[in-house]
């Protein structure tokens, strides 16, 4: 029997055995998943627990529940993958041989590559929100703030999930404005970026969108150090706080950096379209695990896993892998007032105007805010846990982005 083993039962892991086990012949292949956790996380729900709109309930559930009858499934930690003798040792002091493997390890946040972030008040006045704790722990602070100055933050790109910081500005200021303090809240949006976001009319839109609601941007800040109640760049620019949501350092799992398979910041090198990884090819890698220059959203894991699971049955046939990853995200970004924009791009085309899923029929708006866009945000707890994860097709979701109903003359 041969062996495909994925490493992480994420949402990229956990979608790959979907896909996989209904390809595969149970006779010739046997499928491994593990895991060091046995809880799966829907992660974009993490933003709504600061404001009491979800709980870490709606978000964590048993990983096991969405791994297919008939996979193997561990729950183990991978110490090392030994990639020229196709073969993983195991922190127990196991191993696990491979024909083909699958890395679908993620990112985490590090705040302590920021120095003075965790000595200088981590969880009393510096929090995340990337991390179920950090969110739950973040709502606790937001329910017995008065008032004074909040910095939204983000310390070095890339980042899981590029929009959620401008998401978590703009809830914020939904939120104060709600218990009546807006007046007494301070905000400012501290970015590493030229402007508001990566992509240029995006940033644009966003950016007004900040003036508009109060919010005082402050951009191409590059994070030197955190000292007590202050951010210090490295043109010694600083930035007071009373309250600082912070998204810090993003990076890679370390088991590679153990196994000499990431880059500077454990992220895996891959093909941008194949989703190969440049060290060997009998090793593939998708979501947030790569260097892709794609987005690290749910949303790119969807589309890659289809792409994926194509080009890994080319390569156990032995033939040419053809299809190609183009880069297609799309993500909801919560703007507060029960309202939300939508955006969808992929490596050639920014973000436009125009309708989603369906050419000029929609029902979502691309780069408008609209009350229709907030509830498919909402719907998509119940889209992920019992379609999504499930591997069932969404009628007009395409893993290619689709050009007809946009106005692509704008990007």
């Amino acid at each position: 029997m041969k062996r495909i083993l994925i490493i992480g039962a994420g949402t990229a892991g956990t979608m790959m055995a979907v896909h996989l086990s209904r390809k595969l012949s149970r006779k010739e292949w046997v499928i491994t998943i593990l895991d060091k956790d046995e809880n799966h996380y829907y992660q974009p729900g993490y933003l709504f627990i600061p404001f009491g709109i979800y709980t870490k309930k709606d978000v964590i559930r048993k990983g096991a529940k969405y791994i297919p009858s008939g996979i193997e499934y561990l729950l183990t930690e991978a110490e090392q993958i030994v990639a020229d003798q196709n073969r993983v040792k195991l922190k127990d002091g196991h191993e696990i041989s491979y024909d083909v493997l699958i890395i679908a390890t993620g990112t985490n946040i590090h705040p302590e590559e920021t120095q003075g972030m965790m000595e200088n008040g981590w969880r009393e006045n510096i929090f995340d929100f990337y991390t179920a704790d950090g969110a739950e722990a973040l709502g606790k602070k937001l329910a017995d703030f008065k008032g004074g100055k909040v910095a939204i933050h983000v310390a070095e790109m890339p980042i899981k999930c590029p929009v959620a910081p401008l998401e978590i500005a703009f809830l914020s200021d939904w939120y104060f404005a709600k218990k009546g303090i807006r007046k007494d809240v301070a905000i400012d949006f501290v970015t590493p970026l030229a402007g508001a976001f990566s992509k240029p009319a995006t940033a644009k839109v966003m950016g007004h969108l900040l003036k508009e609601r109060g919010i005082n941007m402050i951009a191409d800040f590059g994070t030197e150090r955190v000292d007590y109640g202050k951010l210090i760049g490295y043109d010694s620019r600083a930035v007071g706080y009373d309250l600082l949501i912070t998204t810090p350092t993003n990076m890679g799992d370390a088991l590679m950096a153990r196994s000499g398979l990431g880059d500077d910041l454990n992220y895996v090198p891959a093909n941008k379209n194949t989703l190969q990884a440049k060290a060997k090819d009998n090793i593939f890698a998708l979501g947030d695990a790569t260097n892709l220059p794609s987005s690290k959203a749910g949303s790119v894991v969807h589309f890659q896993s289809e792409i994926l699971t194509e080009n890994i049955l080319s390569y156990i046939k032995g033939k040419e892998l053809s299809a190609s990853f183009d880069g297609h995200s799309n993500c909801f970004i919560e703007s507060g007032y029960g309202k939300a924009f939508l955006l969808d791009f992929n490596y050639e085309i920014d973000p436009v105007e125009g309708t989603y899923p369906l050419p000029f029929f929609g029902p979502f708006s691309l780069l408008r805010e609209t009350r229709l866009n907030h509830i498919g945000k909402l719907a998509m707890k119940f889209v992920y846990w019992n379609i999504l994860l499930r591997g069932i097709p969404v009628p007009g979701i395409s893993s290619k982005m689709g050009t007809a109903g946009k106005k692509i003359s704008q990007a």
